[in-house]
């Protein structure tokens, strides 16, 4: 069974992402799961932008897991852009779910 599974996700408002701390670890270990991440996050950004498409992002800051349901706008090296600019850094996702 995945890890992530036995874990219970806090929902968060994405406008108190910005209040959030990360830490500079992965949360994936795997080489395959990070490449899978990446196509992930892109394709999320494609349906974000071309049809206002929400996902579900679970991520992790310092604390615990967090989850926020949300449209991803644009995508840098290192992190998503959400709406008002509000980012969060790519190595600290685990899962995006589409829907």
């Amino acid at each position: 069974m995945n890890a992530i599974a036995t874990r219970i996700a806090t929902i968060i408002e994405k406008e108190n992402i910005t209040q959030l701390t990360f830490p500079k670890s992965d949360v994936l270990h795997s080489e395959i799961k990070q490449d899978e991440r990446q196509r992930r996050v892109i394709r999320a950004m494609k349906l974000g932008n071309n049809k206002k498409h929400k996902v579900k992002i679970i991520f992790e800051d310092v604390e615990s897991l967090k989850k926020v349901e949300t449209t991803i706008w644009g995508v840098t090296e290192k992190n998503i852009i959400l709406k008002q600019g509000t980012l969060i850094p790519i190595h600290r996702i685990h899962e995006i779910k589409f829907y």
